[in-house]
């Protein structure tokens, strides 16, 4: 194929070549070698980019240095061979030439990314109206080729750098040789394949099959250079992000070890003894040597033994060591059946068996065919690869006369040397994946050829201008076997994929020692753990031997990582209401439930609920019932007898008010230990303040008409004494306490809860849940601060009526009830609020303030009502009315006693005249007393 006259430079080139020689276009006859060295050229219908390193990177300012042979020139070649190849082939791309533009990176991506513009400079637009050379001619403007696609690169930062250009103009990109992850992020690259997989897959593969083994304290072994380190290097680097394997040590053989190297490797490996399982990216000989080693340390059946794709399925390293090398799991690149029957075509669509089987033999002939051709190469037949003869006289050390760049060689080369036969050659590893992704490239450019130019010879207008968009689907959807017989193909982010047969060497008493396939790995790991076998004499299936730095922990344990061993724990119980979350975390459980008996998982907190029959219900209920039997049984008896001189002496009206209050006061345990709910919480907070205001405010009524009638001076009585006035005001205390109790109702409506707080123990397995009303204790007693307001104001009144006699009324009866009342209550403060603390607040609480209601109705019921129902029912005789007096004798009786009563507190000791009054001949005898059992005040 000839080569292209390099006089047409592209633009940008032409400016700098005029700006910086001073001359127009050159001349034809020009060296075209010296013209474009930059670039290799190849003339065709369909333009393919390629990108190399050619050089290595350039020193002190330069921007290449010497070339390179393996990855720069033979990877450049298996670029042109292929092309050879695919313009040689009738089926694919019929009547259709690809050419190439091949550019040198020199192993920079700053250069490399100046070079790519090359490939673009066809898809901008440019104004060369003002363009003129220095010595004022008009500059001719060569046409830029339109490059379809790239081969390339090879370095991953170089890729990256280039595949952010092409990706504006949308041209695909196939490299050969770049495996960064990131290069996967397809929302970035998306313009972007790779032939090879990425560089995580073969680590990958291993880590999975250690943790498949359950082992999670491993020591690495790497060969120096770049495959043992850069492997060792990926594993290690995965195992950190995943977090389940550590590495114990990592040693690294040197290129050319010492005597005993070996042996001090196995020694440092047993420094570690818990760390059994060996990852190793070695060579063969570095593997052979390590386990002849161990078998001289007698460590046969210590080491697990996980070998990479250079340990494979060999026999060199294990042979003659066969005991030692039991059990070892590796892993190799899987390879595709030579079979016909099950091979696969080049092409998308199938062909006959006999084609795909003559197809699948060329291309795993493919290889050797490369070398073939690379060893036929020479300066005569080779013109158009512009750098050639930089090789030829870097790989014979010899010099192309003036125009040779080596120095200081010591000979002329004669242009008969022979690769291979002059030199020493061994394939480089990536040229099969350089010269599939240019069938990768091809056989995408065939289908759109076959879908836009279907029936047509060569290019057809359609294809003129080629979609890069469309191109890149189709480079997706490619499925060929390559020039190794793998098959080639892209996931969504255009990388290949990696698979691996996983091997496990054993040894069989029938059969021999042998590697026996127990596995694969395809993004995941299959692994057939029966097939395993780590004792010689062992039956398969047996578990795998445990790589552990510390002992599996128990229930309900968590692994605390020791500093500087992320894999070496000591177990830690999760403490609290914490449960193991993950082996390393203890997390706390939602705030209504507690951790489970292992520790594992949370479950709910139960809820305690009030319960009849509680000793803390059934007490105050007992107490309750009785006192509203009694209560019942007074209220029927003065029902009864209502219209007896006992019963209209105590005030009918204020007395079945009173006995209404007491009730409420017995009837308020109910609701006090019922399970609540929204009736029960509303009765809660009406019935306690109800029944203690209504009696309360009868007493104060009762006891203020007392205090008024004997502090009155004169004959005119006083007001609001009457019946009707007495009710009326009881009545009116009581609305105010309804009309709190209603706002209270309204403002805050209420609700039942469940207060986890309550009883949330230090000890979860003790947290119980309370279901309870939305009511505070603070807000429970402040409903009954009105009652107690009244029962104090009570209290006073009592006290200022202390000495009328006995026979006026129930003065002294109501003034030993409110004293006794006020103990009661002053003993229930410091319990109610003492127990704040204690496990079972809620239901003593509950039960102290229900007594208490219960403990202050009795005291009213057993003072004021007791004797009066003792004299209806037993002594009827005394319940008879004495002679009727008027009002007005009444009060007038009344205030003379009031006066004496002043006298004689005046001129004697303090109860003194109380005493006089009861002696015989006093105003106030019993035979000539002042009652009201005949008058109703």
């Amino acid at each position: 194929m000839a080569v292209s006259r390099c006089y047409l430079l592209p633009a940008f080139l032409m400016m700098k070549s005029c700006l910086l020689a001073g001359s127009a276009v050159p001349s034809p006859d020009a060296d075209p070698q010296q013209e474009l060295a930059h670039s290799i050229r190849l003339d065709g219908d369909i333009i393919l980019g390629g990108l190399f390193p050619v050089h290595a990177r350039g020193e002190r300012g330069q921007s290449c240095g010497e070339v390179k042979k393996e990855k720069g020139i033979q990877r450049l070649e298996a670029m042109l061979f292929a092309i050879d190849l695919v313009n040689k082939d009738p089926e694919l791309l019929p009547n259709v030439t690809l050419g190439a533009r091949v550019l040198d990176t020199c192993s920079r991506d700053t250069h490399a990314l100046e070079q790519s513009l090359t490939f673009v400079q066809a898809l901008m637009e440019r104004d060369t109206g003002d363009v003129r050379c220095a010595n004022g001619q008009t500059p001719v403007f060569a046409k830029s080729d339109k490059v379809v696609g790239v081969i390339g690169a090879a370095s991953s930062s170089v890729s990256v750098m280039v595949a952010n250009i092409l990706r504006l103009f949308k041209i695909p990109q196939i490299s050969y040789a770049s495996t960064a992850p990131e290069l996967s992020d397809n929302t970035r690259y998306d313009f972007f394949s790779r032939v090879v997989p990425p560089d995580p897959y073969q680590a990958q593969a291993m880590l999975d099959i250690v943790t498949a083994m359950g082992w999670n304290y491993v020591s690495t072994l790497a060969s120096e250079g770049n495959y043992g380190e850069s492997g060792v290097e990926a594993f290690a680097h995965i195992s950190r992000e995943s977090g389940g394997v550590c590495i114990a040590q990592a040693l690294k053989i040197p290129r050319e070890p010492k005597a005993g190297e070996f042996d001090r490797m196995v020694l440092r490996l047993l420094e570690t003894p818990n760390a059994r399982a060996v990852v190793t990216f070695a060579n063969e000989d570095d593997i052979r040597r390590i386990l002849d080693a161990a078998k001289r340390h007698n460590l046969t059946g210590h080491f697990l033994w996980v070998g990479s794709d250079s340990w494979g399925s060999k026999v060199s390293p294990v042979l003659r060591q066969e005991l030692v090398a039991h059990g070892a799991v590796t892993v190799l690149p899987k390879r595709a059946d030579v079979h016909g029957q099950n091979a696969k075509t080049f092409s998308s669509t199938a062909l006959p068996e006999s084609k795909a089987a003559e197809r699948l033999a060329a291309a795993v002939f493919c290889v050797l065919a490369f070398d073939r051709y690379f060893k036929s190469r020479s300066l005569a037949n080779n013109r158009r690869n512009v750098w050639f003869g930089e090789f030829w006289e870097e790989n014979f050390g010899c010099k192309l006369g003036t125009h040779g760049k080596k120095t200081g060689a010591a000979r002329k080369c004669t242009g008969s040397e022979k690769v291979g036969r002059d030199s020493s050659y061994e394939q480089e590893a990536k040229v099969q994946f350089v010269m599939d992704a240019v069938y990768a490239m091809a056989h995408a450019l065939d289908r759109l050829h076959r879908q836009l130019c279907a029936g047509h010879a060569g290019l057809c207008p359609r294809m003129a201008h080629v979609d890069g968009k469309e191109l890149l689907t189709h480079i997706r959807a490619v499925h060929f076997d390559g020039s190794a017989g793998t098959p080639v193909t892209f996931n969504e982010n255009g990388d290949a994929p990696g698979r691996y047969d996983v091997f496990q060497y054993q040894m069989d008493e029938h059969s021999g020692p042998e590697y026996k396939v127990i596995g694969q790995w395809s993004h995941q790991l299959s692994l057939n753990m029966s097939a395993l076998k780590f004792e010689p004499r062992g039956a398969p299936g047996a578990p795998p031997p445990a790589s552990s730095c510390s002992a599996p922990c128990g229930p309900g344990e968590r692994k605390k990582a020791l500093k500087g061993a992320a894999c070496c724990w000591r177990c830690q119980r999760c403490q609290g209401y914490s449960f193991l979350a993950g082996p390393f975390a203890c997390r706390p459980c939602p705030y209504r439930q507690r951790p489970d008996r292992n520790g594992a998982g949370c479950r709910p907190i139960p809820v305690a609920r009030p319960e009849w029959r509680s000793p803390w219900a059934l007490v105050p209920v007992l107490v309750a019932a009785l006192g509203m039997s009694a209560t019942g049984a007074v209220a029927a008896a003065f029902l009864r007898h209502n219209d007896t001189a006992v019963v209209r002496a105590s005030g009918r009206e204020t007395s079945y008010v009173l006995l209404t209050g007491i009730f409420l006061c017995y009837a308020a345990t109910f609701p006090m230990v019922a399970p609540p709910g929204v009736a029960v919480c509303s009765l809660r907070r009406v019935f306690p303040g109800l029944g203690s205001c209504l009696s309360y405010a009868a007493l104060l009524t009762k006891t203020n008409r007392i205090q008024r009638v004997f502090a009155r001076r004169g004959k005119t009585p006083p007001r609001f004494i009457s019946p009707a006035s007495q009710l009326l005001i009881t009545c009116c205390l009581v609305v105010v306490q309804l009309l709190g109790a209603l706002a209270w109702l309204v403002a805050r409506p209420p609700r039942a809860l469940v207060d986890y707080e309550e009883r949330r123990t230090p000890e979860p397995g003790r947290a119980r849940g309370v279901l309870k009303c939305d009511t505070s204790e603070l807000a429970l007693i402040c409903s009954l601060a009105y009652s107690l307001l009244l029962m104090l104001t009570c209290t006073v009144y009592a006290v200022k009526t202390r000495g009328v006699p006995e026979t006026f009324n129930e003065a002294r009866p109501i003034g030993l009830a409110m004293y006794t009342t006020c103990i009661v209550w002053l003993a229930f403060i410091p319990v109610f609020f003492g127990t704040a603390r204690s496990a079972e607040r809620v239901s003593i609480q509950t039960a102290t303030l229900s007594v208490s209601l219960s403990l202050s109705a009795t005291v009213s019921l057993g003072m004021l009502y007791v004797p009066k129902v003792y004299i209806i029912i037993f002594h009827p005789e005394r319940n008879v009315p004495k002679r009727k007096r008027s009002f007005k004798a009444v009060v007038t009786a009344a205030a003379a006693v009031s006066g004496q009563l002043s006298q004689l507190a005046a001129g004697r000791p303090n109860g003194q005249a109380k005493t006089e009054l009861c002696e015989p001949g006093a105003v106030a005898s019993k035979s000539a007393s002042v009652s009201y059992a005949n008058h109703r005040i």
